[in-house]
């Protein structure tokens, strides 16, 4: 019997690369014999360097960078043996970077991310995926451009400076030194969220506030935002403001797209084809997947959603182990998922169930096992109908 263990992290608990074992742990209790072949999984976000590394074997190095904040610090990305390079833009450019009291996308900058890139053409990589998750910016991904060669001047001549705040300044774009080496790559943006740069559903104000962003900021930064739009359409003939999706990641996936001929794509898919899951889904006999809470927005973007419309195509049966249930969607089950059970065993607050989440993931595995081992032997007795 091969089983597919492909969950994604439990938030503010343990990373996907250990629930896989923790899950495999509960399995093994019940059925010792089961060929349990783990997928580490995560969405573009959080986690993604390392579950696709861990996946194809790949390695993580680290480049010093400029941060948010503009000071240096070192960011991690994946080589994959493939010569692909995973990068997640939350590891140069990230809000967890960012204490409380200094958050400010007034000044902070996407530069690292650009440097990340960098970093991959050096080691040969023609194909990159970056996940834009966790941004701590609002620059139209300006720093990260600046980082790739692109001058951004003011009325004087001067390069302008780190930040949302500093496109105020912005005059003229001057593509010419940009690094050739991006006219031959794939920049893939592993992207979940479908807002438009600008407006009322555009990066500054849908998640300006999250970053740091007071009221008047969020104008000012959307106001920005339109100018730095309005002049790549003026100098570069580029439209940049209607992109959907464009508004990810305080305008990087805009920006990714207009300096970087990117593509932008949904972040498990991208994750999903790089593991080349499918190969391993073929062969499958049950699939199990998981995330800290399933609710009603599991069913956009997230990875057990992902993972069971995968398996659908196979026919392959889907349960989804998963720290809380939350309210779902009536459509969650026709994505493929068959089954949802909860680890949590007994009544405990948040913090009690994630002191125990090791405990409480292997026995609800072990659970589960013996439920499936129950139906098996309810079959062997003769022919059931449901």
């Amino acid at each position: 019997m091969n089983i597919v263990i492909a969950p994604d992290s439990f938030k503010g608990s343990i990373s996907a690369i250990r629930a896989t074992h923790l899950i495999t742990q509960g399995i093994q209790k019940v059925l010792p014999e089961v060929n349990c072949i783990k997928f580490p999984v995560a969405d573009g976000g959080e986690g993604t360097v390392e579950a696709m590394v861990t996946a194809n074997g790949g390695i993580i190095k680290q480049q010093n960078v400029i941060g948010p904040l503009g000071k240096t610090i070192k960011a991690s990305y994946g080589l994959l043996n493939n010569r692909v390079a995973v990068v997640e833009m939350a590891e140069a450019s990230g809000l967890p970077l960012v204490s409380e009291n200094l958050k400010n996308p007034l000044i902070t900058t996407t530069y690292g991310t650009g440097q990340l890139i960098k970093a991959a053409l050096d080691d040969g990589c023609s194909n990159i995926i970056i996940g834009i998750g966790g941004s701590a910016t609002n620059d139209g991904g300006v720093g990260m451009a600046q980082a790739l060669g692109i001058s951004f001047k003011d009325a004087h001549g001067n390069e302008i400076g780190y930040g949302g705040g500093a496109i105020a300044n912005l005059v003229s774009i001057d593509m010419s030194s940009l690094d050739p080496r991006i006219k031959n790559t794939n920049i893939t943006v592993a992207c979940d969220v479908t807002n438009p740069l600008c407006g009322k559903e555009g990066a500054s104000a849908v998640y300006g506030p999250q970053k740091g962003a007071t009221p008047k900021m969020v104008t000012q930064l959307d106001a920005n935002l339109k100018h730095l739009a309005n002049t790549v359409k003026t100098q570069l003939c580029v439209e940049m403001d209607n992109i959907k999706g464009g508004g990810a990641a305080g305008g990087l996936g805009a920006g990714l797209m207009v300096f970087c001929n990117a593509t932008l794509k949904p972040g498990i898919d991208n994750v999903l084809d790089a593991i080349n899951i499918d190969d391993h889904l073929k062969n499958a006999h049950l699939v199990i997947t998981g995330e800290g809470k399933m609710d009603s927005q599991s069913m956009y973007g997230k990875v057990p959603v992902g993972i069971a419309t995968r398996a659908k195509k196979y026919n392959i049966p889907v349960l989804a182990i998963v720290g809380s249930i939350g309210a779902l969607s009536p459509t969650i089950y026709e994505s493929g998922i068959d089954s949802i059970i909860s680890c949590v065993n007994a009544p405990m607050t948040l913090e009690e169930a994630i002191a125990n989440t090791d405990e409480l993931l292997i026995q609800a595995a072990e659970r589960a096992m013996r439920m499936i081992k129950m139906g098996t032997t309810i079959k062997k007795k003769g022919d059931v109908r449901l």
